[in-house]
């Protein structure tokens, strides 16, 4: 049998116009609302102030949660929290928990931080990525994107307030979805995240950068650029062939007239392929051209695949190149790199031979 729809990718006036062909009135979805959002119901029974006959329908129509964690992984610090979540369907998905200190040194209050997928492995194949290595499966809907915050809300015991589109899968490959989702999760009645606590990242998809343009919200915007020249990038990224820097430049141009934030370039630093110090020039001047800021990431390494990370002192030499070039740039270890939370690879050890059993590790 199909899985039954599920009311997470329903908005609040979409749940009133349901409702309403039921031939109930408006304040109805204001309880449902409540009930999905507000108090997080996990069944239609405990819905109590609906009624009966109403509750019977909703259950046997919808359903409230489109995936089921089943592995959690904690980093040495304890911090970091990487879970693989079952769908409906058997596929499984990764998001990733990182908290991180706002404003000063010793700060008391954190931001929470989600990592989320956007689809089932991913079609892209960047040479360095887990994700890609099962494969493409699908798209997620905008039910199972929203399903990884309601799942890692109630892992972390507390709201997220910050959303990177940065797991499995090229969020702008699944545009319909990702739009639905941002919806949901910008509603003021549903999520109420801001546009200016998600980033939105891509390895370089240039119609779907035009249509998030269209979108028009401040959105962040990350590029996963792994190279500065069009030999460089296409043997670390293939889709670098399909849209090649001539086109992809332009694009983030376009993309920075119309948006208030800087663009932020992701670089991850492999050794002997793209960490180079003539590397890091051209990556300065392309910055430069930009007026981006670039994350430098030594490279997470992944079973199976032949890259390495370069040294911690060559990938300080790299970062000074972009400091004497006056480009922003920060180095980003990796949180979580004890628990294999680079995307893809929990989900990659557990189709390729782990116990079936769901599991939690300290």
């Amino acid at each position: 049998m199909d899985a039954l729809p599920c009311l997470l990718e329903y908005s609040p006036e979409a749940l009133t116009e349901l409702l309403a062909g039921w031939g109930h009135k408006p304040y109805r979805a204001t309880q449902l609302t409540e009930w999905i959002w507000k108090h997080r119901a996990t069944d239609f029974e405990s819905m109590n102030n609906l009624p009966p006959e109403l509750r019977q329908r909703l259950a046997a129509s919808f359903s409230l949660r489109p995936l089921r964690v089943i592995e959690v992984n904690h980093s040495t610090s304890g911090t970091t929290r990487k879970f693989l979540s079952r769908l409906e369907d058997g596929h499984s998905v990764e998001s990733v928990i990182i908290p991180a200190a706002q404003g000063q040194a010793g700060a008391q209050s954190e931001r929470l931080t989600l990592c989320v997928s956007s689809q089932v492995g991913c079609a892209f194949g960047c040479k360095f990525c887990a994700s890609g290595l099962l494969g493409f499966t699908r798209n997620l809907t905008a039910a199972e994107i929203l399903g990884q915050i309601v799942a890692a809300e109630e892992l972390a015991g507390e709201r997220i307030d910050n959303l990177v589109f940065m797991g499995m899968g090229e969020p702008l490959a699944n545009m319909d979805n990702l739009l639905k989702a941002l919806e949901q999760i910008m509603h003021p009645k549903v999520l109420n995240i801001g546009a200016r606590h998600i980033t939105i990242s891509t390895s370089g998809n240039v119609p779907g950068l035009q249509r998030l343009a269209e979108f028009n919200r401040p959105i962040r915007l990350a590029v996963s650029l792994h190279g500065a020249s069009d030999d460089v990038r296409s043997r670390i990224m293939p889709v670098n062939k399909k849209w090649p820097l001539s086109q992809l430049i332009p694009a983030l141009q376009r993309w920075r007239r119309s948006s208030k934030h800087l663009i932020t370039l992701e670089y991850i630093l492999i050794q002997d392929v793209n960490a180079m110090l003539p590397e890091a020039e051209k990556l300065a001047a392309l910055a430069a051209s930009l007026h981006a800021k670039v994350n430098l990431i030594p490279y997470n390494t992944v079973e199976g695949l032949p890259w390495q990370r370069p040294t911690e002192e060559h990938c300080r030499a790299f970062c000074r190149v972009l400091i004497r070039h006056r480009v922003p740039v920060t180095m980003r270890y990796e949180k979580g790199h004890d628990i294999n939370a680079a995307c893809g690879q929990l989900r990659l050890r557990r189709e390729t031979g782990a116990a079936a059993e769901p599991q939690q590790r300290g």
